[in-house]
């Protein structure tokens, strides 16, 4: 293993079992750095725990929303850098349970910052998970990271909500604090299957209509989950410089398609003519939503390398694995 950034670091991982925790779990692993895994519900279907990569890992057993077990696990574990992707990530449960989405969300964002300021000298570096969606709905297209952030939805707001915390915490304690925001996230180990990609692929797979919960019009922004490790990689190896530390930014590939765009690449890329099952019964959701990744580009010098056709290619092979195992 050659020497890395990450050779020897002590990490703290939330959101662990999701889709972007246990794909940046893997690739910290793979670097050489010692991870600590904030796990609220032990999930065997999470791509952490099929991989084996939970083997790996130092696992604190706990709650976000329980700020005792977060600053736990950050003094006792001696970490010096921290991926905060920990929340309730799905906007249909949100607007089911706005209270449950604010608490994991916006508390469990505070606990965090909060705990890291109080840990001041062992925490060198914050990377927080917000959204395209603390955006809101704005009169322009693509986002920029100057646009205020105007979220209306409970989902929306508790991602603008993590932001500006975030944002506070640096500006005002000068915490070593700098913030992603991505669009639709895909890639294999996503179950949830309420997800336009996921959901088609397991629809297709069975020989079944892939469901459009919407009208199919709404454009989204989709980032393989590869291209998303690596942000918050960059993100975090470049946190000393005052250009970075602080900021957000946004990642995309900056080649936004509608949902049943998407939907048709997949049935494509599946080999099957079925046709979408366009149902039009959302609500509370932004209609369109797409990022400019300049200032990534620029600051960071990172880009996307995978392009949508490459992603989704790679995403569906894992699908077909792992629902021919299950």
């Amino acid at each position: 293993m050659s020497v890395t950034h990450w050779n020897g670091r002590r990490v703290l991982v939330t959101g662990a079992t999701g889709i972007v925790g246990s794909w940046l779990c893997r690739e910290l692993l793979e670097q050489g750095a010692q991870v600590v895994v904030l796990i609220r519900d032990a999930d065997p279907q999470s791509e952490l725990y099929r991989s084996g990569d939970i083997q790996r890992t130092t696992v604190i057993a706990g709650e976000l929303e329980n700020y005792a077990t977060v600053e736990r696990a950050l003094n006792e574990h001696e970490v010096d850098s921290v991926f905060h992707l920990g929340a309730q990530t799905i906007v249909g449960t949100a607007l089911r349970s706005p209270l449950q989405t604010f608490k994991s969300n916006i508390e469990g964002s505070w606990n965090v910052l909060e705990a890291c300021r109080r840990l001041e000298g062992l925490v060198r570096s914050v990377i927080v998970a917000s959204s395209d969606k603390a955006y809101g709905e704005q009169p322009e297209l693509p986002y920029h990271e100057d646009m205020p952030l105007l979220a209306n939805h409970p989902y929306d707001v508790s991602k603008s909500c993590t932001d500006m915390l975030a944002r506070s915490y640096s500006v005002t304690y000068g915490l070593p604090v700098a913030i992603a925001r991505c669009g639709n996230i895909y890639g294999g180990g996503d179950l949830n299957w309420s997800r336009i990609v996921p959901g088609t692929i397991r629809s297709l797979n069975n020989g079944e209509r892939p469901i459009v919960r919407s009208d199919g019009s709404f454009v989204r922004d989709y980032l393989y989950v590869r291209d998303a490790v690596s942000a918050y990689l960059a993100m975090a190896e470049a946190i000393d410089r005052d250009d970075v530390r602080g900021e957000a930014f946004n990642f995309s590939t900056e080649s936004w398609v509608t949902v049943l765009e998407i939907v048709n690449s997949l049935c494509k890329l599946m080999g099957s003519d079925l046709q979408a099952d366009v149902r039009n019964e959302v609500r509370a959701e932004i209609p369109s939503q797409s990022l400019s990744a300049a200032k990534a580009q620029r600051v960071l010098g990172w880009s996307a390398k995978w392009n949508l056709e490459k992603g989704l290619t790679e995403t569906i092979d894992w699908y077909r694995d792992y629902l021919g195992r299950s």
